[in-house]
């Protein structure tokens, strides 16, 4: 048996049915790119048949990338499913379908209405069309197809062995076994696993994968525990993002699998150091913040404020950490430049917190950061990494702000006047006024632009340390009937405010018309 685990990761598709979390095409694309650098093995990139926009998101994402990693597309039990993942798919390099269909009682009762022996019929003879339909291209000797009995954890384990060996007979290279609802228990799942490797008589013939979701807070142990028994691919996302509560967090597999190599003795393929820097990435893209004590990325996943602890670590770190922040790429809040500092040891910074940018995003990035240094004294890791996020990840820039001024205070009417400029030039500037500056900004915006929106969520954090520090604000807004996020940066709150509000703004600006359809619902 392999000792390594393929990394199947499903942000793309699983990862975005979290309400709120839809991503435009261009930011799949930045994704796509970050889980490529990051050592993903399998890259499931969306659900074609969904929507245009998915389809064309896969299309773009398997011919970009299809030469350096393998890219899946999802696809229902369902000739018109399958047809529709493969025309995304048949140009690209290495390429892989997933079908699925439900076989737990529950389902097959109240959703599907399918007693066991269509269930079964079903799904061989679509493991089969899509197999045959792959290897019509001359190229691929061996098609790779992924099926997936859903909703398995609660599947009698007679008919999953059944439903198991017939559709690896019928071609599946690999058989997804889903905790669709976050059922299982580590031990219970374990024991689902290890019947399939006891009474599968073909299961050598095909790779066990695990996908687990979290609603009893069990996920990734249940992977683990999968993996024990024998499962060698796990379907997992960045942050731990998914339908409900959310699905493994890929962030905290590789590193228990990495950290504790002495008890499960196998490997993955991800580059760690980059595993703090695309989760970022997926949360700054998405909206959805990563909590401070989240595992492995959260904000407080290396602090330690008692005394007892510090004392440890200033003897041996090791006292207290099982493994360094350097290995998951974590950036603290160490002190590096001022405003004297020059371009090379800029440069020289950048490069040892893991960024790789072309001289174009370079220049920008340090002018933001001389612009910073004339407002702050000292600037920290966290700010440069800050600013290196807001420049690499282009959100649609229909308006940019020019000019922003506010008046506010006790006893007077908050007013915002702001001047922005189109992208075709010319400029365009109001004023309004609001219960407050930010208020007052946020209305004011909405006038130039045109476009109304409702704020739903309003976040504000400190990006480093000190009076001076960059503030960091992310907003959520309803507009055009449709969910978008906004993140702004400046060591004034109001302006990072009025930057967030805007680029939100901007993002619905550009979907307007032009949005996708609504995902249609599923449970892999």
């Amino acid at each position: 048996m392999s000792d390594n685990i393929t990394i199947f990761d499903t942000t793309l598709r699983d990862g975005e049915q979290s309400p709120g979390c839809s991503m435009s095409t261009p930011e799949k694309m930045e994704v796509a790119k970050a889980l490529v650098d990051l050592g993903v093995d399998v890259i499931e990139a969306g659900f074609p048949i969904a929507s245009p926009g998915d389809f064309e998101a896969v299309k773009m994402i398997a011919e970009a990338y299809g030469d350096r990693t393998t890219i899946c597309g999802l696809a229902r039990c369902r000739v018109e499913d399958i047809d529709r993942a493969w025309d995304a798919l048949k140009e690209a390099q290495d390429v892989r379908i997933h079908v699925f269909l439900a076989t737990s009682a529950i389902h097959r009762e109240h959703k599907l209405k399918m007693a066991k022996e269509e269930i079964l019929r079903q799904s061989v003879e679509m493991v089969k069309y899509t197999v045959d339909k792959m290897a019509a291209r001359p190229d691929i000797t061996t098609p790779n197809v992924e099926f997936s009995p859903e909703d398995a954890a609660r599947t009698e384990l007679d008919f999953l062995c059944e439903v198991v060996e017939r559709t690896i007979e019928a071609g599946a290279k690999t058989v997804n076994i889903p905790d669709t609802v976050g059922y299982a228990t580590p031990s219970h799942f374990y024991h689902v696993i290890k019947t399939l490797k006891d009474k599968v008589s073909n299961i050598d013939k095909a790779v066990i994968s695990t996908h687990c979701h979290n609603d009893l807070g069990l996920a990734v142990a249940n992977s683990l525990a999968c993996v024990e028994a024998g499962a060698r691919q796990i379907e997992c996302t960045i942050n731990g993002l998914g339908e409900r509560a959310g699905n493994a967090a890929l962030e905290e597999l590789v590193m228990a699998i990495r950290t504790r190599k002495d008890y499960y003795g196998v490997t993955t393929n991800i580059v760690s150091e980059k595993l703090y820097p695309t989760s970022r990435l997926v949360s700054s893209i998405t909206g959805m913040k990563v909590q401070r004590n989240k595992a492995i990325v959260g904000q407080n996943a290396f602090a330690h404020e008692a005394g007892i602890h510090q004392h440890g670590m200033l003897q041996n770190a090791s006292t207290y950490e099982i493994m360094r922040p350097k290995d998951v790429g974590f950036v603290g809040t160490n002190l590096v430049l001022g405003k004297h500092s020059g371009r090379h040891a800029f440069r020289d910074r950048v490069v040892q917190l893991g960024y790789t940018l072309d001289d174009e995003t370079f220049q920008k990035v340090f002018e933001d950061f001389i612009a910073l240094a004339d407002k702050k004294k000292d600037v920290y890791d966290t700010d440069i990494t800050a600013l290196v996020e807001q420049r690499s990840h282009q959100a649609p820039t229909t308006w940019t702000m020019s000019k922003f001024h506010v008046f506010a205070g006790m006893g007077t009417i908050p007013t915002a006047t702001i001047a922005l400029t189109h992208e075709d030039g010319h400029t365009s500037q109001d004023a309004s006024t609001g219960d407050g500056p930010v208020d007052a900004a946020f209305r004011c915006l909405e006038r130039i632009v045109g476009t109304e929106a409702t704020l739903r969520e309003y976040n504000v954090r400190s990006v480093s340390s000190g009076k001076d520090a960059m503030g960091e604000v992310t907003v959520e807004i309803d507009a055009n009937g449709r969910t978008y996020h906004g993140k702004g940066l400046s060591t004034d709150i109001i302006e990072a405010s009025a930057l967030a509000y805007l680029q939100a703004l901007n993002k619905s600006i550009a979907t307007n018309g032009n949005g996708r359809e609504p995902h249609t619902s599923h449970g892999v």
